[in-house]
């Protein structure tokens, strides 16, 4: 699969499928709907890609805008849809566990379904319906996107998050929900990728992280859950602290400092060494926590969020031990600087598996 067209690739979901397209070396072809439609752009988009993963929606609004944006994207594509020569045979529709819950949102989304439904019938297309739930991950937005991420948003800030109204919720990881948009996991299995969470045990548990995290510690991060939680906390947390200074202990013989302290959970340690001038990296992670520190020598340590041009720089070295956390879908390299051998120490939380590495190649 080598051509894919989407909507609402610079949305929240959107850009964490881009993420995962990027890993099978896959560039979206982006649709612009609603005012920003083009039809020529569509079309060109459209034809001859193999899917079409419909992601655009609205659900923040007033009733009528929520309505008639919803349908009105379906629609958009519907037309370019049949009147495209060499339409997709898949398409796949970003849906929601609340569609026919009898909300204006549920019937909006409940009934673009069924006009892209019709349309997938009539062009001789499979029609994937992914009804998803409370989505949450790594910068969505806050008092938007999902509770997560308000909560996340002002835990960072120093604030007190509140549970105005404390109920179940089934969460489901927006990289998770990216797998199942673009094939990587069956409808079928979708429900051993969600987890069932209070709203008040969601803080609770943000709120260990946080305590945890702000010591330079790593949160138990034992469970795919708590690791996609923590990666979703550390998007906030980066651009506020990105850097954790380690206590260094020196006498006459040298000196001492803690790497790293973990809660719970697998790791890897790992050092290189690299010759001055020489950059290594050069790549972004979906799920691995990764840790930087600079033993010996100076470096600069440079980070690019996926689909953004703006380059973050950090100049260490190891006479002021410093460590950096690599966020998740954040491109990174480490250049040598100084004029002799760079010594650096890697944490990962998890062991390096070859046949699922979590390391696309992707410039900084």
């Amino acid at each position: 699969m080598t051509n894919i067209a989407m909507t609402g690739g610079h949305g929240f979901l959107g850009w964490h499928t881009r993420a995962a397209l990027c890993e099978k070396g896959i560039e979206a072809s982006l649709v612009p709907v609603g005012e920003n439609f083009d039809s020529t752009q569509a079309k060109q988009a459209i034809n001859g890609a193999e899917k079409l993963i419909h992601i655009a929606g609205i659900n923040r609004a007033d009733d009528d805008e929520i309505r008639e944006g919803n349908l009105s994207f379906a629609r958009q594509l519907v037309d370019t849809l049949l009147s495209t020569e060499n339409p997709p045979k898949v398409i796949v529709y970003a849906n929601s566990t609340q569609a026919g819950n009898g909300s204006v949102y549920g019937e909006a989304k409940l009934a673009a379904g069924e006009i892209l439904r019709e349309a997938a019938e009539k062009i001789d297309a499979e029609f994937v319906d992914v009804r998803l739930p409370n989505l949450f991950g790594e910068h969505g937005r806050p008092f938007y996107n999902a509770v997560t991420a308000t909560f996340c948003h002002l835990l960072v800030e120093g604030g007190t998050p509140t549970v105005e109204v404390d109920k179940e919720l089934t969460l489901l990881h927006a990289q998770d929900a990216a797998d199942l948009l673009i094939g990587n996991h069956t409808i079928k299995n979708q429900a051993s990728l969600e987890q069932r969470e209070t709203v008040s045990g969601l803080l609770t548990k943000l709120q260990e992280i946080d305590r945890t995290y702000r010591r330079g510690e790593i949160p138990d991060v034992s469970t795919p859950f708590m690791r996609n939680l923590f990666n979703t906390y550390r998007s906030y947390a980066f651009l506020v602290r990105p850097e954790f200074s380690l206590t260094k202990h020196a006498d006459v013989r040298g000196s001492f400092s803690e790497i790293i302290r973990t809660h719970g959970g697998t790791g890897q340690t790992s050092f290189s060494t690299t010759v001055p001038g020489v950059l290594r990296g050069g790549h972004y992670h979906r799920r691995k926590v990764e840790r930087f520190l600079v033993l010996y020598g100076k470096a600069r340590i440079s980070l690019r969020k996926m689909f953004t041009d703006e380059v973050l720089h950090f100049d260490v070295n190891g006479n002021e031990p410093v460590a950096i956390d690599m966020p998740t879908m954040w491109t990174h390299s480490i250049e040598n600087t100084g004029d002799g051998v760079l010594f650096t120490n890697f944490w990962t939380d998890d062991h390096f598996d070859p046949n699922n590495p979590d390391t696309i190649v992707e410039a900084v």
